[in-house]
């Protein structure tokens, strides 16, 4: 069963693929997506990588977490379900 990651503090430079091919190194690499900023198009500093399987996720949350990688030292953990979002207009 795939498990998705929350990856943050990452550099603003990173791009998906980059994020991809670094998480790729642990196992299969089911989506890989860097949030951007909608209003400047800038990437909030933080993503979320698919892992294949729960092993495979174990093993990139270990091998990552706290690990350099583009200059920044990436905070790595399972991504949590996000709960309903309320409108503020």
């Amino acid at each position: 069963m795939a498990k998705k990651l929350y990856v943050g503090n990452l550099s603003y430079t990173t791009t998906d693929d980059s994020l991809r091919n670094y998480f790729s190194g642990f196992g299969q690499v089911n989506s890989a997506k860097v949030i951007i900023n909608r209003d400047d198009g800038r990437s909030k500093g933080f993503g979320f990588v698919e892992m294949g399987s729960e092993d495979e996720a174990s093993a990139a949350i270990d091998g990552t977490n706290g690990k350099d990688f583009e200059g920044r030292q990436l905070r790595v953990n399972e991504a949590m379900d996000r709960g309903p979002r309320e409108r503020s207009w």
